[in-house]
């Protein structure tokens, strides 16, 4: 069983939308965070490497992962070629101690891309020790259509990854089975985005411990199967009426994270029992 202090819990910059990236490290450095990760996207301070850094240094925060500039909204964010963002994702994290480079499968209508993504991903990972770590992702939704908008699949198992990223958001939109995907996923497991959803068609990243996800069960899972990877809280705060509202969900959040890591006891509690457990105390 891994020593639950091992497992770092680490703040997605994306987790203070629409406030900046210089922002996410003043909280995370405020509520204690153990690091963050960077979304790379139309902020410029999260495209500059230098910047990141002294923002790193400035809060005593580092960064443990880059999520490279995937999105729709970020298609031309670094370079327009796909593979050009990969590699500048890459550099970002070696040059900032990073162990990971979080990406999504292509979309579909990145024909070539899509084509070469699998044995593209694995040359890259042997080029680094850098983890290049696959995220699931969904069907689109929109009334009773379906459309698969991501190739190879947006269930990432199907395909032959060295290290997988599984999203509890999106397992919740693509009405999953969670804790099978992460069977599937073994050993290749190598980071988590922590977050939950009702499996709505809409991708929600709520608050752990508000959805149906078995958010408390895969931090379990983590401690006992000696994951050495990092739970990154990637929520949505765009809601938040109050700078201080949103700093109160992504506190929650990190206690949540904190408690079903280190709290042996509530182990085989989770969801409205944990709840009641935790309140009596």
């Amino acid at each position: 069983m891994k020593d639950p202090k091992d497992v770092k819990v680490v703040l997605s910059t994306a987790s203070v939308y629409p406030e900046s990236t210089a922002t996410a490290f003043e909280i995370a450095a405020r509520l204690g965070y153990d690091g963050v990760e960077v979304m790379v996207w139309t902020d410029p301070v999260s495209q500059d490497v230098e910047a990141l850094r002294r923002l790193s240094d400035y809060h005593g925060v580092p960064v443990h992962a880059v999520h490279a500039p995937c999105l729709l909204i970020t298609q031309r964010v670094w370079s327009p070629d796909p593979w050009v963002k990969l590699q500048r994702a890459r550099a970002a994290a070696e040059q900032l101690g990073a162990s990971t480079v979080v990406v999504h499968p292509p979309f579909r209508w990145q024909r070539q891309y899509a084509r070469d993504f699998v044995s593209g991903i694995w040359r890259m990972a042997d080029e680094t020790d850098v983890r290049f770590a696959v995220e699931n992702m969904y069907p689109w939704r929109y009334r009773d259509r379906e459309m698969l908008a991501y190739a190879p699949e947006w269930d990432v198992t199907k395909d032959d990854y060295r290290h997988f990223t599984i999203d509890l958001s999106h397992t919740a939109t693509s009405r999953s089975d969670t804790m099978a995907m992460i069977d599937r996923m073994g050993d290749r497991l190598g980071h988590v985005h922590l977050a939950d959803g009702k499996g709505s068609a809409k991708d929600e990243h709520l608050v752990p411990g508000r959805g149906n996800q078995p958010c408390a069960e895969l931090l379990h899972r983590l401690v006992r199967t000696g994951f050495d990877g990092h739970v990154v809280i990637e929520v949505n705060t765009r809601r938040a009426m109050s700078a201080a509202e949103r700093e109160a969900d992504l506190a929650e959040a990190l206690a949540f994270a904190r408690l079903h890591l280190s709290a042996p006891d509530l182990w085989p509690l989770a969801g409205d029992d944990a709840q009641e457990v935790r309140t009596e105390a």
